[in-house]
């Protein structure tokens, strides 16, 4: 495989970056000033997003097809381009109900591919990591909200499994490389779209997140929604979640990348919890879909979906303060933005 030349100075290489979260950290980081590379294998993206992020920022990031879980073309990456000088991991398969199913498959996708970019890293003296992890690590917790203190807990899907685990290797390889920058942001469920409606959540085949199949259905592309259980010890009984918009999770990307290059980190390993803080239930934000948009949706309760847990939502309020960040848009704000990118890929008026 052959790979483009660097670019000069404060480069970033953006794993997963033609996905969801990371085509907007993309964007987010051009806008800061960076150069960016990203790496992905299409496997859940599409290459058209490259020609939107240039249409939003003005500048086409750098890229690179292949699979992170080979060793040796990461590797091979990281020797033809040295001026990286952080990165963000993003590429992971992230399906829940999918991990249940497919065990062996996300184990070997997720934690292969970090272990990989961390070797290549150490190798080719790259020091600086952000890795994209999930409150999923905490379970089912016993009190709510979490914070960074909240005890990890058995996840309930191999995927949550997976970002526990690269956590514990991320901070088994800081105890011993006092030179690398770890960061592992714990973000909840991430919503919304890029208010330009050029970027936003494009899954490849039926949707497993929420919102997605919500605007899918809405655009008539999906026959129902379907609400997996209306029997959970909530207000409403359907499960509760804290959801952020991507664009204000992506700018935490930045804020924990310029705290890292900066050298503003305390520890060598470092782990913060990215949300709103406010817990809203899957029914309400059905209703907050049909309020914005006067958008009629066809909707069914079916029966709750293995690996889901009922209830999350997160206390902010220490990574509000070390990162100097919080989130900022209004979950109808968000809501609406999905709309709006839904619309534009479906020719909608």
């Amino acid at each position: 495989m052959s790979f483009k030349n660097s670019y000069m100075s404060k480069q970033i290489l953006v794993t997963g970056g033609t996905g969801y979260i990371g085509s907007h950290t993309v964007v987010e980081l051009q806008n800061s000033g960076f150069d960016v590379v990203i790496v992905d294998n299409l496997s859940n993206s599409k290459i058209e997003v490259l020609d939107n992020i240039e249409k939003i920022t003005g500048i086409r990031p750098g890229f690179e097809k292949f699979d992170l879980a080979d060793a040796k073309l990461t590797n091979d990456f990281f020797q033809k381009y040295k001026d990286i000088e952080a990165a963000i991991h993003f590429a992971a398969f992230k399906a829940v109900g999918e991990s249940v199913q497919e065990p062996l498959m996300y184990y070997q996708n997720n934690l292969n591919s970090l272990m990989n970019i961390l070797s290549g890293m150490k190798t080719h003296g790259v020091k600086n990591l952000v890795f994209s992890s999930s409150c999923t690590v905490y379970g089912q917790p016993d009190k709510l909200p979490v914070t960074e203190d909240t005890p990890r807990k058995e996840a309930e899907s191999p995927y949550g499994n997976t970002k526990a685990v690269s956590e514990d290797i991320m901070r088994d390889f800081a105890k011993v490389n006092d030179e690398h920058n770890l960061i592992a942001l714990r973000y909840f469920n991430p919503i919304g779209a890029h208010e330009s409606a050029l970027i936003g959540e494009l899954p490849v085949g039926v949707p497993n997140n929420l919102v997605p199949f919500i605007t899918q259905t809405a655009a008539g592309v999906r026959g129902e929604l379907s609400i997996f259980g209306d029997d959970y010890n909530t207000p409403d009984g359907t499960a509760i979640r804290d959801f952020i918009n991507v664009v204000d999770l992506a700018k935490a990307h930045v804020v924990a990348i310029n705290r890292l290059l900066n050298g503003k980190n305390k520890k060598n390993y470092e782990y913060f919890n990215v949300g709103t803080g406010e817990g809203v239930s899957v029914m309400q934000l059905v209703k907050v879909f049909i309020e914005v948009t006067g958008v009629n949706l066809k909707y069914k309760i079916v029966g709750r979906r293995e690996g889901d847990i009922e209830k999350i939502w997160a206390d902010t309020s220490y990574g509000n303060a070390e990162l100097g960040w919080k989130a900022e848009k209004t979950i109808k704000q968000t809501i609406l933005s999905a709309w709006n990118w839904e619309k534009r890929l479906r020719g909608i008026k």
